[in-house]
């Protein structure tokens, strides 16, 4: 993923024509980068990652928004952004070390066991790997292409807008499929803008002392569907999640918004399905900051400082974005992200379709 932030930038510079002089190499060490476009960059990158919001969208969209223009062309900003990215991944393995811990524990035994059984922990280890993998290969088949086709402010805020929708349409999947037929005896509607929801009324009785008439209580439909678990997935809904993953690499599109519409499609509550997206996207966003990682040496000390700045306020951003969602969507749900979305892309789309 920080690779088509790079290619953002390399799709618009101008191409050099000859060889590259020791003037253009001493402009290249020399990143006009100060502390307040470090740590805007740093809070985006830390917040959108997790947000089901497309940081990619972001970092393509709001440099364009504020005339970095310079600072996005320049050839360093890619390790800038991949610095930004190792940062994210060192939260959320600090976030979830208990599960991690686990998880590789849980392999190790069933390796040696020889033996994988669903429904248990060791089942989710493997949906981990099982999911990462649509993502791996088509990240390194589709990238180059997609980096050119997509890496642009202008069809990053469009994007942005097919964002909300696929979040609306997540929504609108998980109630279907979690609202049961409604007998006609038994209806009853709920408060407004909820469905009706079938419902059992029995006849109840007050206690001593209170007037003896029977009313009427409403009790829990037994047929009323529950959330899954995220180890009774099988490994074709984790290799689903995993391909829905995929469509962040288009810029505008998000990487945890479009795993958790692909959970919730498989019936996780929004808990579980944010919790395997984040589980999901850990070892991804680690491994394509690692594979640019060299470039970050031979950087100036001053830059360095910064890029270190960076990947500690990006750190904190993820780490309490995720404390945040988790907690959140234990009964929240997409909608305001949904909003979010389109309001942003719709905004961004006239302000460069006005500029052009």
């Amino acid at each position: 993923m920080a690779t088509l932030f790079s290619e953002a930038a390399r799709v618009s510079a101008p191409r050099e024509k000859g060889p590259k002089t020791n003037q253009g190499a001493r402009k290249r060490e020399n990143m006009n980068l100060n502390i307040w476009q470090i740590l805007v960059l740093a809070l985006l990158q830390g917040v959108t990652e997790l947000f089901p919001v497309s940081s990619l969208g972001h970092t393509v969209i709001l440099p364009g928004l504020l005339g970095w223009g310079d600072l996005v062309r320049n050839q360093q900003f890619l390790p800038l952004i991949v610095a930004l990215h190792l940062g994210t991944s060192i939260a959320l393995v600090a976030y979830f070390w208990r599960d991690w811990y686990q998880v590789g524990r849980t392999l190790v035994v069933s390796i040696k066991q020889g033996e994988i059984r669903r429904g248990t922990q060791q089942w989710v280890g493997w949906l981990i790997i099982i999911g990462c993998v649509p993502a791996g290969l088509l990240g390194v088949s589709l990238e180059t292409p997609l980096k050119q086709l997509f890496a642009t402010p202008l069809v990053a805020a469009g994007f942005l807008m097919v964002n909300g929708s696929i979040l609306l349409l997540g929504e609108a999947l998980r109630r279907r499929a979690h609202t049961p037929e409604v007998n006609a005896t038994t209806e009853r509607q709920g408060r407004q803008g909820e469905p009706a929801v079938s419902r059992t009324w029995e006849p109840v009785h007050r206690p001593v002392g209170m007037p003896n008439v029977a009313t009427l209580e409403r009790l829990p439909d037994p047929q009323r569907r529950q959330a899954r678990s995220l180890a009774s997935l099988s490994w074709k809904e984790a290799l689903l999640v995993g391909l829905a993953q995929s469509l962040a690499l288009i810029p505008g599109i998000s990487r945890s918004g479009t795993t958790m519409v692909a959970g919730l499609g498989v019936g996780l509550s929004h808990e579980d399905a944010a919790r395997y997206s984040f589980l999901l996207g850990t070892p991804l966003i680690g491994a394509a900051a690692l594979l640019e990682v060299p470039q970050l040496f031979g950087l100036p000390v001053a830059t360095l400082g910064l890029v270190l700045l960076g990947m500690g306020v990006a750190g904190v951003a993820a780490y309490l974005s995720t404390k945040f969602l988790l907690k959140y969507f234990e009964r929240g749900r997409l909608h305001p992200f949904a909003y979010y979305c389109w309001w942003a892309g719709f905004v961004s789309l006239l302000f460069f379709l006005a500029v052009r």
